[in-house]
């Protein structure tokens, strides 16, 4: 997860998107700074072997990048990156995500992170090591990269602290080569957010409140043009604290992993 894109035309009704835009960036401010005593999530190494990621590849990125990991799943297996590709990553927190696809597509390809949150690019910058990594500031429903640039975008635990899901679909469709892949693990639900829980800005930064219902998050990756492949749980992920839990088993919050493909034109007949 990471400080992420906060509209105030689009939250929902009760949010103070102020206040809101707010905190999430003190929240994961301290994340990047790993002052976690008290958060709502998990976050580490222990995290991430959790929802998956393999021991091999975490021993090969910066330890403390590894640390300050606070995603929600494992969506890099369903990415399948080679060699010499491009990768986006939206909302890149302190880049172990980033780091990781590096080594997946060597020197010959690039990954770039977009982040919001200036405590955590700072962080990822100092902890980058290799050329073909870069990191930009940015909103993920807006980034400055031209069409078609990347041929994967990948995010974990981001999309739902968006108040405007859809634009942030319609921008990885956009960044995408025709035949690219979107990758993403993030936070749904099964029920709908009350407003009064989505006016609450510790739960929408812990990925509960902001969290759009499942058939509506796929509706929406399929709005922007993009033909779903593959959809998973990762039962794995768990809250830390016990009201975030208890909000989560009253929504059906989970984790959902997608593959999603632009359409080639050829494929699009």
């Amino acid at each position: 997860m990471s400080a992420s894109q906060i509209s105030g035309t689009d939250t929902a009704p009760g949010v103070d998107a102020d206040e809101l835009a707010r905190h999430i960036a003190r929240m994961y401010r301290d994340v990047a700074n790993e002052a976690v005593d008290d958060l709502h999530f998990h976050t580490g190494r222990g995290l991430a072997e959790a929802l998956g990621y393999p021991a091999a590849v975490l021993d090969r990125l910066p330890a403390r990048a590894v640390s300050s990991f606070a995603g929600v799943g494992y969506h890099l297996g369903l990415a399948s990156l080679v060699a010499g590709e491009r990768v986006l990553d939206l909302g890149s927190g302190s880049g172990m995500d980033v780091f990781a696809a590096a080594v997946a597509v060597g020197p010959r390809g690039s990954v770039t992170g977009v982040d919001i949150t200036p405590g955590q690019l700072v962080k990822a910058e100092r902890l980058r090591r290799d050329g073909h990594v870069s990191f930009r500031h940015g909103r993920i429903e807006g980034t400055p990269f031209d069409d078609a640039s990347f041929d994967v975008v990948i995010s974990n635990g981001v999309v739902n602290l968006s108040a405007d899901k859809p634009a942030v679909f319609a921008e990885a469709a956009r960044v995408l080569r025709p035949g690219g892949r979107l990758a993403l693990a993030d936070i749904v639900t099964q029920r709908a957010i009350a407003t009064r829980t989505a006016a609450q800005p510790d739960l929408w930064a812990a990925c509960i409140a902001g969290a759009a219902q499942r058939h509506r998050y796929l509706q929406d990756i399929t709005a922007a043009g993009l033909e779903l492949r593959a959809v998973r749980t990762n039962p794995a992920y768990r809250f830390a604290s016990d009201r975030a839990q208890r909000t989560s088993d009253k929504y059906g919050a989970h984790t959902i992993e997608l593959l999603a493909v632009k359409p080639t034109e050829e494929g699009s007949r």
